[in-house]
């Protein structure tokens, strides 16, 4: 059997595909479309993260200084 060797765009540094604007042209291998590029994320979980892992930490430390 021989070895089946995919070849993935993943692992090549290769440019991003602009921003798509006409769609009908480029239909075989479209870019991205404005609205993915562009969309404003309102509900991310960034600031709760900033808040979330501090206290974690701090917790976590309080407790591995007690109970060691």
């Amino acid at each position: 059997m021989e070895p089946n060797e995919t070849k993935l765009s993943e692992g090549q540094n290769l440019p991003h595909k602009p921003v798509e604007t006409n769609y009908a042209k480029h239909q075989e291998d479209p870019g991205p479309s404005p609205q993915a590029v562009n969309e404003y994320d309102k509900n991310g979980a960034g600031p709760i993260l900033k808040w979330i892992i501090p206290i974690l930490v701090i917790a976590l430390l309080i407790y591995w200084l007690i109970f060691r």
